[in-house]
């Protein structure tokens, strides 16, 4: 299978690496940072810039990139080149205004941004409204297999796929799909993992390297989701190392733990400060007990910690064993609120402070049901990897609260494992506003 490169990347690219380098060019110069020498500082700052872009991969943006990860690379380009900067002017310039330079590197980085985001939204109205820059897909699988990729293409025609066919091999044969794919144009070949032998595979495989297709597989729909691996070498002794974790990153770490320290600060100090008094004399008019509930969950690397909720039911027994199901009898009135508005999981940023959890993460369960599921779901306890969170990837995606079946928690889990491989600030923050917002509009399993 040969890489992937989008049909107009060879103009593209090239392009815009020339429109940028003009760009910090002309903006070094008005800026005039560099008085004397000023030719080796411009062949400075476009070395540095091709270098961090080639290693960030800010160029590499495809037709199914995410906005929040343009934005990511954004964020990284800036900050890099911002060091960079800063340790050029003050090793070759004893005395340099670093000001004008943070306003040099942010004025670049916007105008770059400005020009790439341009492109990137303009040419998804393209692909709308002209029906220009597609690519012809087909997909091969059976209907139950392959639909929510079907629908996909046709939901989304922003990112430019058209699909022109779809093969089930209960009907088609492997050569049909061959000859429609070499006579028709065919740009990238979907395959359902699940739907396909050896011998099929290697045919389309062959297919595909022999006729400049771009092959893709659909995982099998009974694994939670395809590895994340990556090779890693022992000396000369190459290891596949079959998930990699941003978070595992000493970096990344201190990233998050930073978030999660000034976030909960925030609700605890602006927030919480006036709604326990308010709520503790609500709830304790309504039902004897304590204002917080207090429950074991599992955390990071499975270790067990109290997570605390404002206490929303009346005392019962059977709390640490059964998940509140619609219309429980056991939710008060004041519980019933609460519940619906999320307010119940404020307490819990006492456990982001005191590091147990993290303000976005998988959402922890209690301790009975986590090891129910660890049995019964595959790489459920992949989620542990991490620390659990207030909310998660899953939950705006509509898995939050009860589970009512078995679909229900692998693809929460689905959901969680992303999460985990793909982890990033800009998701954290997308994660957030969007839980806030469906916070505020109500959810459906809110209860």
């Amino acid at each position: 299978m040969r890489k992937e490169t989008g049909r107009y990347s060879v103009y593209l690219r090239p392009f815009s690496y020339a429109v940028d380098l003009l760009i910090i060019n002309v903006l070094a110069y008005f800026f005039i940072l560099v008085k004397t020498d000023f030719n080796n500082y411009q062949l400075f700052i476009s070395l540095v810039w091709v270098v961090t872009a080639l290693n960030i991969g800010f160029y590499e943006v495809y037709r199914y990139t995410k906005g929040v990860e343009v934005l990511e690379k954004i964020v990284k380009q800036y900050f890099i080149f911002i060091v960079l900067n800063f340790a050029y002017l003050g090793f070759f310039l004893k005395q340099f205004d670093p000001s004008q330079m943070l306003k040099f590197v942010t004025v670049a980085i916007i105008t770059v941004s400005f020009c790439k985001l341009l492109v990137y939204y303009l040419l998804k109205k393209y692909r709308v409204v002209y029906g220009g820059n597609y690519r012809n897909v087909i997909v091969i699988g059976k209907q139950k297999n392959v639909q929510q990729l079907v629908d996909f293409f046709t939901d989304n025609p922003n990112y430019g796929y058209k699909l022109v066919r779809t093969f089930d091999f209960k009907t088609d044969s492997v050569a049909d799909c061959l000859d429609f794919a070499a006579n028709n144009k065919i740009d990238e070949i979907y395959g359902a993992l699940s739907d396909l032998n050896d011998v099929q595979k290697n045919y389309l495989i062959d297919f595909s390297d022999n006729n400049l297709k771009v092959l893709k597989f659909l995982p099998d729909p009974n694994e939670i989701l395809s590895q994340n691996s990556i090779v890693v070498y022992y000396g000369y002794i190459p290891l596949i190392s079959l998930r990699l974790i941003p978070l595992d990153s000493t970096f990344n770490q201190i990233v998050k733990r930073s978030f999660d320290i000034l976030f909960s600060l925030s609700i605890i100090v602006f927030i919480l400060s006036w709604l326990i008094p308010l709520l503790a004399f609500l709830v304790k008019i309504e039902s004897k007990g304590p204002i917080f509930f207090k429950q074991k969950r599992n955390g990071l690397n499975y270790k067990e910690f109290n997570c605390y909720k404002f206490r929303s039911m009346r005392l019962n027994e059977i709390a640490d064993l059964e998940q509140v199901s619609k219309n429980d009898i056991r939710i008060t009135k004041t519980g019933r609120f609460i519940r619906k508005t999320s307010i119940d999981e404020l307490p819990q940023f006492i456990n982001v402070l005191l590091g147990d959890m993290s303000v976005v993460g998988p959402r922890p369960h209690m301790v009975s049901h986590t090891e129910m599921y660890a049995k019964s779901i595959d790489k459920f306890m992949v989620r542990h990897f991490i620390k659990p969170g207030i909310t998660g990837l899953a939950q705006t995606n509509g898995y939050r609260g009860e589970v009512e079946s078995k679909d229900d928690i692998t693809n929460r889990v689905k959901f969680d494992i992303f999460y985990v491989e793909n982890w990033s600030l800009l998701i954290d923050i997308k994660i957030v506003i969007t839980t806030i917002i469906n916070a505020i509009k109500g959810e459906e399993k809110a209860y």
